[in-house]
């Protein structure tokens, strides 16, 4: 059986950021996530978790000056000190809420910079960063994103994704796969997800194009659910979609497609 989680960045959010968690709860999700928790305390969100007796499984190392563009900072070789003091801020956020999954965003890679470089940069901060999670219990993931939606963002498509968790070679460093991005970029995202599951440590799911509701656009998720259940894939699969009305309002999809 499926283990569904709200990503409480993107649903619920005709409502206060921590009142969201127990709309979840209401809803018959299990688990939630977040992007950024930063804004909140560690204290505030840990009581609210306890309270609605539901677990926080992945948020999001800091991306940075994201008005300015920013898109994390882990490939950027010269903001090496801000992307270890948002690594450190994580793991704190991370060993007083439960020691969730922490996603470290890679980043744009910056003007006059090549790919390969920025890909070295990347390994060795990770490589950095997953010997302090490893100090604290934490497990990282790395997540491969869309041109389309994000420009310049250096992870791009599942074989790089995979060829990068090689080289950074940390037990505690596993994939993030979101059927929506790779579907998006490119393609047969049920396909790499079966090649893919042993590396994957959390999946993600919203409709494509427009990421909108599961059952809505191009990809059948009946299948896709079945595929999941059936591939001993043990973790959670969150629902990252921007709702197309009100939250409440697109949740049949949970009940469709079982």
């Amino acid at each position: 059986m499926l283990k569904l989680c709200a990503n409480i960045s993107m649903l619920f959010n005709e409502l206060p950021f921590l009142q969201r968690v127990q709309a979840a709860v209401k809803h018959g999700f299990v688990a939630v996530e977040c992007l950024f928790p930063y804004a909140f305390s560690i204290d505030d969100i840990a009581q609210t978790l306890a309270g609605a007796d539901i677990p926080l499984v992945l948020i999001n190392t800091a991306g940075g000056d994201w008005e300015q563009g920013d898109r994390g900072l882990a490939c950027v070789a010269s903001r090496q000190t801000e992307f270890r003091a948002a690594v450190l801020q994580a793991l704190t956020y991370a060993c007083g809420l439960g020691r969730p999954l922490v996603h470290v965003m890679a980043g744009c890679v910056p003007a006059n910079v090549t790919l390969a470089r920025a890909e070295a940069t990347y390994v060795d901060n990770l490589q950095w960063a997953a010997a302090e999670a490893q100090k604290v219990g934490v497990s990282l993931t790395i997540e491969a994103i869309n041109p389309l939606d994000m420009p310049g963002y250096m992870l791009s498509n599942q074989t790089q994704a995979l060829r990068l968790l090689e080289l950074i070679g940390a037990q505690n460093a596993a994939l993030q796969f979101d059927f929506f991005h790779c579907q998006k970029h490119e393609g047969n995202a049920l396909v790499q997800f079966k090649s893919l599951v042993g590396s994957i440590a959390h999946v993600q799911i919203a409709g494509v194009p427009q990421r909108h509701e599961p059952n809505t656009g191009e990809l059948d998720y009946g299948p896709i659910f079945a595929a999941i259940d059936a591939s001993g894939y043990q973790g959670f699969v969150a629902a990252e979609y921007r709702p197309a009305t009100t939250t409440e309002q697109g949740l049949g999809w949970m009940a469709n497609l079982g």
